[in-house]
This record gives C-alpha cells, structure tokens and sequence, in this order.
C-alpha cells in the first residue's frame, strides 16, 4: 500500500510538472464558431457577430474580427482589427496578426502601431517575443514621444531597459535638432541618445559630427569623439573630443583642437577650446597657436591662450602672456597682442620686440599695419622708447637709433625707411663701401629726428634733421661702455627664426585623458538560433511568420551560395518573385 500511495503521487506530480511545461491554453469568446477541415484542418474558425473575438493567454490579450484557432498548437491566426494587450506595458494594432502559446511569440503585420506609456511605434511588420519581452523591426519604423520622432530601417526594442536600437538610416526629429546616424541606441525614459558610426546633430546654425557620441535629447546638449568636428558659419572645430550645448550655442572641444575660419584664410590650433556661437567668440589655450595666410606666406601667432571675436567681416583676434609671432621675414614678442583682422592692424603690449631682417626693434608699445587687400606689409610704429638695433657688419658692436617715436615703411614686405622723431641718439659703425670694408670710425650723433635708409636688408644711408650734434670717434678713441646708448638690450638670443622655435623652452602640454563612450552590447541576434529553434519546434499550419522568416533565411543563404556562380542576378529575381507569390497566395487563402 505504502508503495502504491508513492506511486499515485509520482504520477500525479509527473503529469503536473507535464502540463506546466506544455502552458496553459488559449481562452477564447466568439459570437460565431465555424469548423472548415478542408481549408483549415485542426482549426476552429471565430468571427464577430456583436462583439468582437476576445482571446487571452497568460497575461496577453487579443481582441480581432475574425481568428483562426489552432487549440492543440495553442496558436492563433487574428485577421481585422486586432489589438493585442499586455498588461498595462504594451498595446498593439493592426490589420493582422499571430500570436503562438507555445512560444510565446507574436508576429504583426499591415499597419502595425504599438504603444508604451512612454511613446508609439508604427511600422509595416513586427516581431514580439513574450520571453524575451523584445519586440522587432526590419521594415522601416516611425517611434515618436513627448519631444521627438524617430526612424530608422530595422528597430529592435528592449522592454525590461526601455531602450530602442535602431539600425540604417536612423533619424531623430526635433523642433531644435535633427539627429542621423548609422547605429542609434535610444532610451525612452530619459531622452538619451547614443550614436555609433558616422553621426550628425545638426541644429539652426550648427552642425555636429563624429562617428561615435552621446546626445541628451531633452536638455539638448551632446559629446562627440572620434573624428569629431562641429560646423558654424565659415567656421570649423575639430578635436578628439566635443561637448555641445544647442539651447545656449556653446561648444568646447579637447586635445588636438583645430579652429578652421574660412572667413579669414586662418586656423587655430591647441588643445582646450570654447566656442559661444552668440557672442561669435572662440577661446583656445594650451599651445594655442593662430596661423593666418598673407599674400601666399602665413603669418603664426602662439600665446598660451588665444580669443577670437566678432562677426566673419570684423573678426578680432587678441593673445595673452608670451606672445610669439613669426613670418618668413619677420618674427617678434610681446606680452599680449591685439589683430583686427578688418583694418589689418597688430597692436603688441608688454616688452615688444620684433626682429625684421637684421634689425630688432623695441618700445612700449609696437602697431604693425597691413594692407588688407594686397594682404602684404604696409608699415609699423614703435610708441615711446622707441630703440633700433643692427649687429655691424663685421660683428664688432651694434649700430644704435633711439627717439620717442618710431615709423617704419615695407615694400614687397622688406622694410625700406625708417624716421625716428624726438630727441634720437645714434651710434654706427661707418666702415669703406667697398673692399675689406674698413672700420673709418664710430658715429654718435644727437638731433631732433632721423631717417634711415635700408638697400638689402642693411642701412644705406642715414639723414639728421635739426640739431644736429655729433662725433666721430676712432675705435681706439671711444671706450668699450661708452659704445652702447642709455637703454641699449640686445636680445638675439630670443629671435624666433622658425615654426618650430614659437615653442622653445615649452614643454609639451599634459593632455587630458578623453573618457571614451562604450561600444554596445553584445546583443544575440533578435533571430538567434535558439530563438529560431524554438519556432520551428513548435511551428503551427499557416504561420505566415515562419513563412516570411524562414524562407527570408532560406533565401539569404541561397543567394549567398549563388554570389560565386554565373547568372547569379537572374536566379535572384527569379527566387524573390516567387517568394512574393507565395506570400500572396498564403494571403488570399487566409481572406
């Protein structure tokens, strides 16, 4: 007895156990039952009379005008009308569906509109995967919330994370900002979009691109990196590493930042940036270097941090704290600097100094005028203090001009004249024109002003005017201290001769690390072979799903294998119509 009662009650746990794993049925209500074992063998046909068919099957409902109901397969076929529910997550229309028990899995076609609390989907054919609460699309899809519309070729949708990854041609629709990309990862809760492959947000006056970033839908701000660069009007930024504001038109890039203004033939180069697209304003530091083209020679501007202000037609550049420039023909330095790029005037602050040929000019403040048109060297003024100095020709001392005031004039950018004014003092080293070029004596001469003449790059002539009272001194007669005017600081040492030379005695600047955005998951196929398996194990008559994805993978492996064969094109269409046939047959018979 004992034994016999073990007996039933393994039986009884077996057949339990049995009928957990095969599911419960599907319930169902109709006005209207017809059995048709000709056209569909082992079906039940229902139809709406008053009310509509109602179905249910572990928390999924189904409401449609007419359904065909495979009860051992516990699959249905629902035709008009349909609406599937789950729960309070998920609603779904359209003009037909399926839905198999087994499986769990729904398939929806013919103006598909699915609905979340969060946003809809409509698209032409849907996937839905009970067990994996996944739903998917491969035809093109519109999802649309409270702030944005989406679209995108093939969508797949994360129930569980709320979260779309959209596929080829991915758009995003907003009154601020239209998104594109290849690969798009959007969350539904938050608005947060992230990007994979070439990507652009362009907005009203701005366009970003990069090939992988974030975008914040909602508060409309963005990071991009990889070959990152955001476009302005006649302005472009480039650096690893953007981050954008749209509603306040702010932007800063990091680490190897370009700054290219078509406007102005220039380009800005460093590594931190920001940009205010208001204020038409461009702040870059950390080896920040402008170079401007001139008449087919560039002019380069480096301080440690440069700003660029003002509209394309009147654009001001000003540099800080160790200022260097350098031209093929003209290099110099100062504390600060001030380019309009308009007037074509450099103003230079703070101990300036420029170096053109051989001559160093210093004074407490230096303006260097440029012809805007011909884009070539007009002339300059050195403001109080002014100071001229030239190693002699032989190297034996400096020829001098000191006065208040300084003018100089360029032609072909080689400065020609130079007038000194007010209280100027000279020494120069006259030697013989022509030979060994002989020292004659050391000329020091006092007078009101001066004009010096330059032939080659050397003073050629020199002219007193007013006032004039001077000496000249035999070498042997004028001593060593006496041979250098009040004032006198020769700084050849600090001649920039080259590009490279903007940098000397910089180290290179400790770049800041970029906090790269993670690739995606490693998402199975929404197809995988387990999920595909667990279809064809418990595929149902007349499924138009297995149909149209089975045969879709039949015929992507038969293509692959005719890729290799001649002919290869006609076979193909020949394949795909009858496949288009098939699907049209099966849709008549259903009707």
């Amino acid at each position: 007895m004992k034994n016999k009662f073990f007996y039933i009650l393994f039986a009884f746990i077996f057949s339990v156990a049995s009928f957990a794993q095969e599911g419960k049925q599907i319930k169902v209500q109709s006005d209207r039952t017809i059995k048709d074992q000709n056209r569909f063998p082992g079906a039940t046909i229902l139809a709406k009379v008053d009310k509509q068919v109602y179905m249910q099957h572990e928390g999924i409902e189904i409401w449609c005008d007419q359904a065909i109901h495979y009860g051992e397969d516990k699959f249905v076929k629902a035709l008009g009308n349909v609406k599937m529910k789950q729960g309070d997550t998920i609603t779904m229309t359209s003009k037909y569906a399926e839905y198999n028990g087994n499986t769990k899995f729904a398939y929806a076609s013919d103006d598909v509109f699915m609905e979340t609390p969060s946003n809809t989907l409509r698209t032409d054919t849907l996937f839905f995967d009970r067990l994996r609460q996944q739903a998917y699309y491969r035809s093109g899809g519109t999802v649309r919330d409270s702030s944005n519309t989406l679209t995108s070729q093939i969508g797949r949708y994360f129930m569980d994370r709320k979260q779309y990854s959209f596929n080829t041609a991915v758009k995003i629709v907003n009154p601020e900002n239209t998104v594109d990309s290849d690969r798009l990862d959007y969350y539904t809760e938050n608005g947060h979009a992230y990007l994979y492959g070439p990507s652009t947000v362009k907005g009203k006056e701005s366009t970003l691109y990069c090939e992988r970033g974030f975008y914040d839908t909602k508060v409309k701000t963005g990071y991009a990196i990889k070959n990152a660069k955001i476009d302005y009007d006649k302005r472009t930024v480039f650096g690893d590493s953007i981050f954008y504001n749209s509603a306040s038109q702010f932007a800063s890039a990091t680490n190897n930042i370009r700054v290219l203004d078509t406007a102005n033939n220039s380009v800005i180069t460093g590594h931190y940036a920001e940009v205010f697209k208001e204020k038409d304003s461009v702040f870059i530091t950390k080896r920040a270097l402008a170079a401007t083209l001139q008449e087919k020679d560039s002019i380069f501007i480096h301080s440690d941090t440069l700003m660029v202000t003002g509209k394309p037609e009147r654009r001001i550049m000003n540099g800080f704290y160790d200022v260097r420039i350098y031209k093929s023909n003209m290099s110099g330095k100062s504390d600060s600097i001030n380019v309009d790029q308009t007037t074509g005037y450099t103003k230079m602050i703070g101990r300036p100094i420029i170096w053109s040929q051989r001559n160093q000019m210093t004074g407490d403040t230096i303006k260097i005028i440029s012809n805007t048109k011909t884009e070539k060297l007009d002339s300059l003024i050195v403001y109080q203090n002014a100071f001229l100095a030239q190693e002699d020709t032989l190297k034996a001392g400096f020829n001098q001009v000191k006065g208040q005031i300084l003018y100089g004039l360029f032609k072909e950018n080689e400065l020609y004249q130079v007038d000194i004014d007010k209280n100027t003092e000279t020494i120069f080293y006259q030697r013989e024109s022509e030979g060994e070029l002989k020292l004659i004596g050391i000329n020091k001469v006092l007078s009101s002003s001066i004009r010096l003449l330059l032939n080659n790059r050397e003073i050629e002539d020199v002219y007193y005017y007013q006032n004039i009272d001077g000496t000249l001194y035999r070498e042997i007669d004028l001593p060593e201290n006496a041979r250098e005017l009040s004032g006198f600081n020769w700084r050849g040492d600090e001649r920039i001769n080259s590009k490279a030379d903007l940098f000397r005695g910089e180290s290179p600047p400790e770049l800041t690390k970029i906090t790269g955005i993670p690739l995606p998951k490693d998402e199975a196929d929404f197809f995988d072979e387990e999920t595909v398996k667990r279809l064809e194990d418990n595929k149902s008559e007349g499924s138009r799903l297995l149909e149209q994805e089975l045969k879709d993978a039949e015929l992507k492996e038969t293509n692959e294998q005719l890729d290799s064969i001649p002919f290869k094109k006609k076979v193909k269409e020949d394949l795909n119509t009858e496949k288009k046939k098939s699907q049209k047959d099966s849709t008549n018979i259903e009707h």
